[in-house]
């Protein structure tokens, strides 16, 4: 290992800053004044995210006020932070951005200024209203081009324009249109446009986790992750590359940003895979289809992911158990695409794997480390509940001794043996032993499992849960470096200082980080505001209706068309906004009205995934760039070469939209759950090997064709199924309480639903919707009534008639698209004639095993031949 430090190039570090947190990097005042100010608003929110405010009853703020708050500081820091052009000097504050930076701060916090004047008078806006909601529309879009690039500015004057030009435009896409008065008040003086939902998650959600992720990596979680991957896996046949995959799995943990995670990896990771003979262009390719897919992982998924709790109407812990199964079959199948990389190219290890073991011994070593993982985890739960029972009132101060018991003795660990290297020396690789790399940082786990802790057993709110991990992030980054310095009897004044250090600078870097994503939920509320006031969703609707022709996939080709076309020139969280307004709902509508019950979330997952493979595609992905500029290639062709290896996460939303069971939706926990999951994981596999034209050796088309096949059957058994028996029997409406009533907890009840939409048309669609588990009473002869109403619907029955009576406002069905006043045809229950889907498995599993010995066979009769002819 090297002592000093492999740092990035300054050109990448300036990539990065530019991409993440603004060029600029001034001294003196302006230096000053945009490093107080990304501390302030970091402990501002904090302080939102905690629950002080209600305990001390002061400094309570409502969420218009916090998300006046949060823009004004936004946009005050985004001119400081980022220069006028890419050209402009980076070490110098011109006077105009000052004067930029107080008005674009004023303009943003006038909500908050005066929010007591504007409640007094609603919709009715003044002069200096509506002059200050004018120039703060305009220093939004500016410091958006800034921050974002001139595409998405260049989209929010057009949808402005397009509010003001509804009387003057075509037929097919003309509205009344709206004054200047109307326009700014519908933007800047309500929740409708720039202050709203998506706004609204960047100050509850977004900042908190971001917050956490920039402190875990400024503690050195990141560099953790990165030596453990490297003593794990650096010893294998394409080691590097396979250390890359891993590393930036376990780095979406920390940071969800794609450029981010190419570079702190990349640096490392790229020139080995150069040196074991991966070529720079696949190095790249590797390293960038890794890292942004780090924004998928949970449970520190990308911003757009926190956005899907008020969009889809679910907690964070549902969004979690529907994204991981995609997320790490994704990363499975990456790979399993480096290693038939490396016996294409006949790449070997580049170090020694230590002394040599058996088979079994390589089973049992890799047996007693997941089953250690598992016990461990198992114990505290066990332990945390059991404290909860017993000590009651008192728990929650002996779970934290037990805490800080734990990580006092993860810091004697780790003081008795020499810190972990900051970098990898990657023109003489070592592999480090791999329990003493293990064990030098179990202690970066802690704030994690405090996460997750609250997440799923507290069932806390996503921002609460991640407060309470920030806070202990705090504590440790102060405290590591203190008394591990005390536990080898050393000098602990230093370590002090620069405890404090590292936690005012995590604590700067995430406020910097968020500037950038906060200006783009407000410029794409700008747009989603256009959306609402105009009715274009309506007119949408149709259009796509026209484009597709009513048909389900074509419809989802060009959503994903169009998520990629956006992702030139928007970031991952605007585009996912103006996405999920327009389309999602559009695509739940039609397949709904083509018998096709689309989950609302696979919906929003299709459009996140979408959009962060923008940072993959050439000609303009950022991820890209930064791995094309380690490496020394052609960003271009490293960016085709990005697409084909990320294939194996475009083909992921196409299949979980039409079989939800990837998405863990109607899946009983056990050998269904099992099932799933392995039948899932040997469809990535097949689908890569498909890819790469190998499986045991190379394929011919015939062969990629058969993996193609063994590939859809283990994706959509259901579909094979489907044309042996229905999924669904047609029962009459007057059962659909009984049926509701016989539904496992979180079972779909699917509807057939007959009326006539706001256009006056009839129409009929397929609808289904999670019927929540009942506290008391499961059994009760009401239980289906009370179910349906907890879900939101209520019925009326009409003599032989069943009527939708009323759908509630926010619900689970409101959002599934249910409606009021629509008649009942049918209910379709489950089939209890038809066989399960998996057993589509064997048929898959058949093929696979025929191939593999046909290959066999055909490379031993190859080996044989070349034998012979060398001998001869």
């Amino acid at each position: 290992m090297t002592k000093e430090p492999h740092t990035p190039a300054p050109d990448l570090e300036q990539l990065v800053a530019d991409a993440d947190r603004g060029g600029r990097n001034v001294g003196g005042v302006a230096g000053a004044t945009l490093a107080a100010g990304a501390l302030i608003w970091s402990f501002f929110q904090l302080w939102y995210a905690s629950p002080l405010p209600f305990s001390f009853n002061w400094g309570i703020f409502n969420d218009t006020e916090a998300r006046a708050l949060h823009l004004g500081v936004a946009m005050f820091l985004g001119y400081l932070a980022y220069p006028v052009s890419k050209r402009s000097a980076r070490d110098r504050m011109p006077w105009y951005d000052w004067v930029l930076a107080l008005a674009a701060g004023f303009c943003g916090s006038y909500l908050y200024v005066f929010y007591n004047e504007l409640a007094g008078r609603p919709g009715q806006p003044t002069p200096m209203d509506v002059a200050t909601a004018a120039i703060g529309l305009a220093l939004l879009l500016e410091v958006t081009r800034r921050a974002l690039g001139l595409p998405m500015t260049v989209l929010g004057l057009v949808f402005v324009a397009y509010a003001l030009a509804g009387p003057w435009l075509p037929d097919v896409l003309a509205h009344r249109g709206a004054s200047i008065e109307r326009l700014m008040s519908h933007m800047w003086l309500t929740t409708e446009g720039v202050y709203g939902v998506a706004l609204g998650v960047s100050v509850s959600y977004i900042f908190i986790f971001v917050l956490l992720g920039s402190m875990l990596d400024k503690c050195g979680a990141g560099n953790y992750m990165m030596q453990v991957s490297f003593a794990l896996l650096g010893h294998l046949r394409g080691g590097p590359a396979k250390v890359a995959v891993v590393s930036s799995a376990v780095n979406g943990l920390v940071s969800a940003s794609s450029v981010a995670n190419v570079v702190t990896g990349g640096i490392f990771t790229i020139p080995l895979m150069k040196k074991a003979g991966y070529g720079g262009v696949r190095a790249g390719a590797i390293e960038t289809a890794s890292s942004v897919n780090g924004q998928i992982m949970p449970p520190v998924m990308g911003a757009a992911a926190f956005l899907m709790i008020e969009y889809v109407g679910i907690p964070y812990t549902d969004i979690i158990r529907h994204a991981i199964l995609p997320a790490s079959i994704s990363y499975i199948a990456l790979f399993y695409i480096v290693h038939l990389e490396a016996l294409k190219l006949g790449i070997q290890p580049m170090m020694a794997a230590g002394p040599a073991r058996t088979p079994l011994q390589k089973l049992a070593g890799w047996g007693m480390g997941i089953s250690g993982t598992l016990l461990v985890m198992g114990a505290a739960y066990w332990i945390g509940t059991g404290v909860q029972a017993l000590a009651g009132a008192a728990a929650i101060w002996v779970l934290l001794a037990i805490l800080a018991a734990l990580y006092l003795w993860l810091l004697r660990v780790a003081a008795a043996h020499p810190d972990l290297p900051q970098d990898i020396d990657v023109n003489h690789p070592v592999r480090p032993e791999p329990w003493p790399t293990v064990r030098a940082g179990l202690y970066f786990l802690i704030p994690i499992g405090i996460l997750v802790w609250c997440l799923s057993v507290e069932e806390l709110s996503a921002g609460l849960s991640a407060f309470w991990a920030a806070t202990a992030m705090l504590f440790q980054m102060v405290t590591q470096r203190p008394l591990i310095a005390w536990f080898r009897k050393q000098d602990a004044a230093p370590a002090w200082r620069q405890g404090w250090r590292d936690a005012i600078d995590g604590l700067q870097d995430g406020a910097r980080n968020m500037i950038g994503i906060a200006i783009a939920c407000g410029t794409a509320g700008l747009i989603v505001g256009a959306i609402t006031l105009t009715g274009l969703g309506l007119r949408m609707t149709a259009f796509v209706e026209l484009v597709s022709m009513g048909n389900v996939l074509l419809m989802l080709i060009f959503t994903a068309l169009v998520c990629l076309v956006l992702g030139l020139g928007m970031p991952t969280t605007a585009n996912y906004i103006l996405m999920a307004t327009l389309m999602a709902p559009v695509v739940v509508e039609l397949g709904a009205q083509n018998g096709l019950v689309i989950p609302l979330i696979a919906v929003h997952m299709f459009v996140f995934y979408y959009g962060i493979m923008a940072d993959i595609t050439p000609p303009v992905g950022l991820a890209t760039f930064a791995a094309a500029a380690i490496s020394g290639e052609d960003p271009i062709k490293t960016g085709i070469q990005g697409v084909t290896y990320a294939a194996r996460t475009a083909i992921l939303p196409f299949m979980f939209v039409f079989n939800p069971t990837l998405l863990l939706i109607d899946v009983d926990y056990g050998w269904e759950l099992a099932l799933v999951v392995a039948g899932a994981t040997l469809a990535s596999l097949t689908f890569a090997a498909a890819t790469m034209r190998w499986f045991r050796t190379r394929c011919t088309w015939t062969e990629v064709g058969v993996l193609l096949l063994a590939t859809f059957m283990l994706f959509r058994p259901d579909w094979f199924m489907d044309h042996l028996a229905p999924q669904y029997e047609s029962r009459p409406p007057a059962d659909m309480q009984t049926i509701a009533g016989a539904l496992p907890d979180n079972g779909r009840l699917t509807v057939v639903l007959r009326g006539i939409n706001l256009e006056g048309d009839e129409l009929t669609k397929t609808v289904a919707v999670a019927l929540p588990a009942l506290e008391t009473g499961a059994g009760a002869p009401d239980a289906g009534r009370r179910r349906l109403a907890e879900a939101g619907v209520t019925l009326m029955s009409l003599g032989d008639q069943t009527q939708i009576g009323g759908v509630r406002f926010g619900s689970r069905a409101q959002r599934s698209g249910w409606e009021q006043g629509w008649d009942v045809l049918e209910v379709k229950a489950p089939n209890p004639g038809r066989w399960s889907d998996h057993w589509v498995y064997l048929p898959a599993l058949l093929l696979l095993a025929g191939m593999w010995m046909r290959q066999g066979r055909r490379d031993g009769g190859a080996a044989i031949g070349r034998l012979r002819a060398r001998s001869a």
